[in-house]
């Protein structure tokens, strides 16, 4: 049985799962769906087009579902998505999504620190997490296990690969390969990201591979078409080497620096 606070808004329309905890002065809108034992503290506001998966902790004064802040938005009816076991902390800011996607999604077991914004059409899979007050701009992609520390701020379109770790306060023009710790300013290719492989049970033989392609596209002195040759042409096939591979073939706005690079 669900706990509704009697001094908090619900339309009666929003879909509301089971053992759910609704507390004081928090807004939910209609056309709103929340996964079973969801908490909504205070003052957070849950609005059109929500949907809000199981086991999520919503802290106060968060927006989720905002209309987007683009100015090509008509009105048209999209979604914000977060997925179970999600934490939104206090004052984070979700927008749904626009004709482009037409959805915002947030993966499951993502946290979201206080004041961080999540724009229109974004996703982010699973196991991502955004530092204190860092925004994504519209349609920013970022795979699994990504970090970004505190205060970094994410072009449009940007994507960020799984695994990667990037430094606070950093500004992300480019996209940022998986695997990678990154930083300075401009921003740039500083090392594997070792820590966070070595805790999610890569063994020394991978990580080391993934140093290899790495060693060709930032400190031989290749030129990205070259290096992509070399690597295909010259290192053995694992499933890492291909998604970096992939990657970097299919990225639109161009990776970030190499620190060997002029």
């Amino acid at each position: 049985m669900s706990t509704i606070s009697s001094l908090a808004f619900v339309h009666p329309e929003a879909k509301i799962g089971e053992n759910v905890v609704i507390e004081p002065f928090a807004y939910v809108d209609r056309n709103v769906e929340i996964g079973d034992g969801t908490v909504v503290m205070p003052y957070a506001t849950i609005l059109f087009g929500a949907r809000i998966g199981k086991n999520c902790t919503i802290f106060p004064h968060a927006t989720i579902s905002a209309i987007p802040q683009d100015l090509k938005f008509k009105g048209e009816e999209t979604v914000a998505i977060i997925g179970d076991r999600t934490t939104v902390r206090e004052c984070v800011t979700v927008n749904r999504g626009t004709a482009s996607r037409g959805k915002t999604v947030v993966g499951k077991d993502c946290l979201l620190m206080a004041y961080s914004h999540v724009a229109h059409d974004c996703i982010l899979n699973d196991f991502v997490i955004l530092g204190n007050t860092t925004q994504l701009a519209g349609e920013v992609e970022i795979d699994d296990y990504a970090i970004l520390s505190g205060g970094t701020l994410v072009h449009q379109f940007s994507r960020i690969g799984a695994h990667t770790m990037i430094q606070g306060g950093s500004k992300v023009p480019k996209d940022i390969p998986p695997y990678t710790m990154v930083g300075r300013e401009p921003l740039t290719y500083v090392g594997l990201n070792f820590v966070g492989l070595r805790r999610r049970g890569f063994t020394s033989e991978v990580i080391n591979s993934i140093q290899d392609v790495y060693r060709y596209l930032y400190m031989a002195g290749y030129n990205t078409t070259q290096a992509l040759e070399r690597i295909e042409n010259e290192l053995p096939v694992t499933k890492e080497r291909n998604y970096i591979i992939d990657f970097v073939k299919s990225s639109s706005r161009g990776i970030i620096r190499g620190n060997m690079e002029g």
